[in-house]
């Protein structure tokens, strides 16, 4: 078995900040959690194209998508894998899972970020803890201010009713073990950078703009282009 001891971090020729310069803009993680229907996703769609339309380079990380790859659940390993290997790697719904799917994320996140991008990621992520996880882990590897928390603060009964996956009709019939604000709970963040009230009556490219806005302000998005 080989110790942690032999683990040796190995310092990269190009630094962050020389491709920070080379792209025109500061690396950062914005993380986008809420419950499902939310408009998380659509949100940071949204935001990915404004940031786009302004030259920023950028990658978006959806729940659903990693889903398919990196966190995909054992059925989807078993076919090629085996059970044994999709038992190990596979990842469902249960609170363990949730904590190691976050874990992943912000580790690929965390390594996008040290690249220069900006980063935007739309996932339930329903426990504050592994948040705060993924936070230490995008900040400890960065530097302090590196994540960006975006409430999308959408009311269950506004979720319910958007259903655009039917999960919560699957949920309420007891189809869907685990489900998040049905089964399971959410824990709301406490001190989130921004703060979107769902369910108003502002379009998503609004509240992407109230978040892009945030990003200028923090001088992300502007950084002076090397010469």
């Amino acid at each position: 078995m080989t110790d942690r001891a032999d683990i040796v971090w190995h310092d990269q020729t190009v630094t962050r900040d020389e491709r920070e310069k080379r792209l025109g803009q500061k690396g950062a993680v914005v993380w986008f959690t809420g419950l499902s229907g939310c408009g998380k996703s659509t949100v940071a769609n949204e935001l990915d194209r404004q940031l786009g339309d302004l030259g920023c380079a950028t990658m978006l990380l959806d729940g659903d998508n990693i889903r398919h790859g990196l966190c995909a659940p054992p059925s989807v390993l078993a076919e090629e894998h085996g059970e044994q290997f999709a038992d190990r790697f596979g990842l469902g719904f249960a609170e363990v899972d949730r904590e190691e799917n976050i874990r992943r994320v912000g580790s690929v996140a965390a390594l996008m970020a040290s690249a220069g991008l900006i980063t935007l990621t739309a996932f339930v992520s329903p426990y504050r803890r592994d948040r705060d996880r993924a936070r230490a882990i995008i900040e400890g590897s960065g530097r302090v201010g590196d994540f960006l928390e975006v409430f999308v603060d959408t009311p269950l009964e506004i979720c319910e009713q958007r259903d655009p996956k039917g999960l919560y009709k699957k949920a309420r019939a007891g189809e869907i073990k685990h489900f998040t604000g049905i089964s399971d709970p959410y824990e709301h963040p406490e001190s989130p950078e921004l703060h979107l009230r769902g369910g108003d009556d502002r379009t998503p490219g609004e509240q992407a703009a109230e978040v892009l806005a945030e990003l200028k302000m923090r001088k992300i998005v502007g950084l002076p282009e090397a010469g």
